[in-house]
């Protein structure tokens, strides 16, 4: 599957959080004055500038894509579904992406990032409803149980499992059997991530 391979830190400044579970890398600060101060000017002068509707909506369509790992024609292809079923657009794009098996590897904290459970989905170490399923972009249903293969190597995983608890209540995990469940849809306010989905649907909808 491809995915973003580029600088992160640049990323995670441009939208100003840490959309790849990072913390967000500080810019470096030059020595001499006269370079210090061309910067702050330079700043001042992008901030000033006033950014068009387009730009705007283009930029939350950005952040969402990167914050969940996906390629524009999968997003797209997303939106479309979402727009054919009833409801909320784009909270039920929201819910589709909270619904990929990447993220939800990600929200039980089998994985520390969207990007490594993509991984650890793509190397097979992932079962749902005891089946090996090596597609992140696969999109679970509420009552699906998600576990890891047994005849994997998984100790790192067990490590990372048994440093943090589970946050989110719409998923359950259980210690004994490492076997999560995905209990239900997440409805907006469920779904933590800073995004504005009605500019998406917006951008979208032009």
């Amino acid at each position: 599957m491809a995915k973003y391979l580029g600088p992160k830190g640049k990323i995670e400044r441009r939208f100003g959080e840490p959309i790849f579970g990072t913390k967000i890398l500080k810019r470096r600060k030059y020595q001499h004055g006269h370079v210090q101060s061309h910067r702050k000017k330079s700043k001042k002068s992008k901030k000033s500038k006033k950014r068009s509707e387009y730009a705007i909506q283009l930029f939350e369509k950005q952040k969402a894509k990167y914050t969940y790992g996906i390629l524009e024609r999968q997003f797209l292809n997303l939106f479309k579904k979402a727009s054919k079923k009833k409801g909320i657009t784009g909270e039920l794009l929201l819910q589709m992406c909270e619904s990929r098996l990447d993220n939800i590897v990600y929200r039980l904290n089998i994985a520390r990032s969207r990007s490594e459970a993509r991984q650890i989905v793509s190397h097979r170490h992932i079962t749902v409803n005891n089946k090996i399923i090596n597609i992140p972009s696969y999109l679970l249903k509420p009552g699906d149980i998600i576990g890891i293969n047994k005849s994997k190597n998984h100790n790192v995983i067990k490590q990372h499992l048994n440093k943090i608890k589970l946050l989110i209540d719409w998923l359950t995990w259980n210690d004994e059997q490492m076997i999560g469940t995905f209990k239900t849809i997440p409805n907006r306010s469920q779904i933590p991530e800073n995004i504005k989905e009605n500019l998406i649907v917006e951008l979208y909808s032009k």
